[in-house]
C-alpha cells in the first residue's frame, strides 16, 4: 500500500479562519498563518482518519536540514509531526519553539 498520497489542496483553516492556498511543491498539511492542522490522515494524504480533531502546534524539532512542527490532537490527544512549509509564519515558529 502506498504510504504517501500527494494531495495539495487549499482549505479554510478551522482554527483561525484564514483561506489557505495549495502549497505548490508538496502536499499542504497545515495552516501557514497559525500552524494548526487537522487530524485527518493515517498515512499522509489518505484522509482516512476518523478523528478529525484540531492539531495544536506544541513544539518544533530539528529534522535533517529543516524543522518539524510537533502537534497534539485536541480531540484524541495523540501527537503528530509535519515538516514546516516555505510560507509558514516564522514568527509563529519562533513563538512555538520558545515555549519548549
Amino acid at each position: 500500500m502506498k504510504k504517501f498520497n500527494e494531495l495539495d489542496e487549499g482549505f479554510i483553516c478551522k482554527n483561525c479562519g484564514m483561506k489557505v492556498l495549495p502549497l505548490g511543491y508538496t502536499s499542504r498539511d497545515h495552516c501557514p498563518y497559525c500552524l494548526y492542522s487537522l487530524h485527518v490522515d493515517i498515512n499522509p494524504g489518505d484522509r482516512s482518519n476518523p478523528c478529525l480533531g484540531l492539531l495544536k502546534p506544541i513544539g518544533i524539532e530539528k529534522y535533517k536540514d529543516t524543522y518539524k512542527i510537533i502537534y497534539k490532537c485536541l480531540k484524541c490527544h495523540k501527537t503528530h509531526k509535519n515538516i514546516i512549509a516555505k510560507d509558514d509564519d516564522m514568527n509563529k515558529i519562533i513563538e512555538i519553539s520558545s515555549q519548549n
